[in-house]
């Protein structure tokens, strides 16, 4: 089970931190990503971490976006910098089985959190 947090409204240029508690005890084997889905848009890719901390964003977001995991606590973070209006969307935190990859693909995540609101304002 992953219980997603963070997310709320911000002004264009600020920063949020998402969080995403699982409760899976073997949280370690998992590659995390997390995705989101803007109104009337399909689901997207944002970034993936896998078990041993590699990690892979899509271009919208490099250099802005910084995933992380912290495998003591069960958690992957998503910290949100200098965000912008087309950040708007729910973001969603999911899990990956097959644990050393990192995969852009949203049917490749087996396991999905409830989603978080986050709302960019220009």
């Amino acid at each position: 089970q992953l219980q997603a947090s963070g997310g709320g409204l911000v002004q264009a240029g600020g920063s949020l931190r998402l969080s995403c508690a699982a409760s899976e005890r073997t949280f370690t084997r998992y590659a995390m990503g997390w995705l989101r889905q803007a109104p009337g848009k399909e689901r997207e890719f944002v970034a993936a971490i896998n078990w041993n901390g590699s990690s892979y964003y899509a271009d919208s977001v490099k250099g802005r976006f910084t995933i992380s995991r912290d495998n003591a606590k069960n958690t992957v973070y998503l910290q949100m910098n200098s965000l912008k209006p087309e950040d708007t969307a729910v973001y969603y935190c999911a899990a990956d089985g097959l644990g050393k990859l990192l995969r852009v693909g949203v049917r490749s995540y087996d396991y999905w959190g409830q989603g978080t609101l986050v709302t960019v304002s220009s």
